[in-house]
């Protein structure tokens, strides 16, 4: 379904149209003395960065005083990917790059596909743009048809694997988007928690206006350090260049950003993403053995296969006022477009913890 953003739905019949609040963000559940709750809100993983990856920002520390240079990095990052360092823009984590395209295309009919991430549409409007809504449903499971997308828009933005529904799209349809005249984002900050990353577009190389974002901050633990990626034809990377800032990106940050891109790294990835697997599948287990009051089961969007899973259930807000009385904090999905107060985005944790949130979820279900 396409909408304007002033009617998206609130997702309770008669209801008048919502707003959801584009700049609502999983941390906003554990800050402050809320820091103490078991964090199922925020999708970084848990026990990161990696004392290796530690030591490798803190040696970084030694050259402060001159100018970050971001050549190694982005030739390390190039390297990662198979393509010309031409190819790879450095950037203050994913949220930047949003920013950036947000600035230098010039759109005419922008379209984001939701629900996912809301920080695409929230810069597409700060910088002056009307964005159109495709509307994915649940009955679909969430999931992608080209046909979708109206053909006329000349910018396209989705998820994949998309937050807050851990759908992972099929590449094949994704690329079915992609056309001369028309930029085709592609957030794939997720997709290195996917085994084999076998949806990703990141190196093709062949699809028209094709741009593909990558973040480095989910699975080793840098959100407080922002840095992430673009891959993108190189005019592209060009016209994106010249929106940023100078120096965009700090010394710490490209050493990351240089050692998560090295084989060893990207071998730890690739185990951490096959642990995040069965982990996933454990939570499924378990939600599927808890009932609310009236025996109803908790509707989950399957197949899920990102680092997160998508619930709904009945009464969730008040389910998750409860939930932070027990010592866990989740994500609201009213925030998201194409959603409403009855859904709650899980991160995905290990099987203890998993197994403790889960009896909390029946106690506050039964509250």
């Amino acid at each position: 379904m396409t909408t304007p953003p002033s009617t998206a739905p609130a997702g309770i019949p008669g209801s008048r149209p919502y707003e959801p609040d584009l700049r609502h963000h999983g941390d906003a559940e554990v800050r402050g003395a809320d820091a103490a709750l078991t964090d199922l809100a925020v999708n970084v993983r848990t026990g990161t960065p990696p004392a290796w990856l530690k030591a490798r920002i803190a040696a970084s520390l030694d050259g402060l005083a001159a100018y970050p240079d971001g050549g190694p990095a982005r030739a390390a990052v190039a390297a990662r990917h198979g393509l010309p360092p031409e190819r790879v823009l450095l950037t203050a984590g994913a949220a930047e790059a949003f920013v950036l395209i947000a600035r230098a295309v010039r759109a005419r009919r922008p379209v984001v596909v939701h629900p996912q991430f809301t920080e695409p549409e929230a810069a597409l409007r700060d910088a002056g743009h009307q964005v159109e809504r495709v509307l994915l449903c649940e009955r679909n499971g969430f999931r992608l048809t080209a046909s979708e997308v109206p053909e006329a828009a000349d910018l396209v933005i989705i998820g994949n694997p998309t937050n807050p529904t851990s759908v992972l799209h099929p590449a094949a349809e994704i690329a079915r988007l992609a056309r001369p005249g028309r930029t085709l984002v592609v957030d794939e900050a997720f997709m290195d928690a996917v085994p084999g990353e076998h949806a990703s577009l990141a190196s093709r190389t062949d699809l028209p206006g094709l741009v593909v974002l990558r973040s480095l901050t989910k699975t080793w633990g840098l959100a407080g350090l922002r840095i992430g990626y673009v891959l993108a034809a190189p005019e592209s990377i060009a016209d994106l260049e010249r929106a940023q800032p100078l120096w965009p990106v700090s010394a710490p940050a490209l050493a990351a950003a240089e050692a998560c891109s090295e084989p060893a790294a990207l071998a730890e990835a690739a185990e951490a993403a096959r642990q995040i697997a069965a982990d996933r599948d454990h939570l499924l287990a378990r939600l599927a053995e808890v009932r609310a009051p009236d025996g109803r089961e908790i509707r989950v969007t399957t197949p899920a296969e990102g680092p997160f899973v998508l619930i709904r259930l009945p009464d969730a807000a008040a389910v998750r006022t409860r939930l932070r009385t027990l010592g866990f904090a989740v994500r609201r999905g009213d925030t998201f477009p194409g959603l409403g107060p009855e859904w709650l985005r899980l991160a995905v944790r290990d099987r203890t913890t998993t197994d403790r949130f889960t009896d909390a979820l029946a106690k506050a279900l039964t509250a």
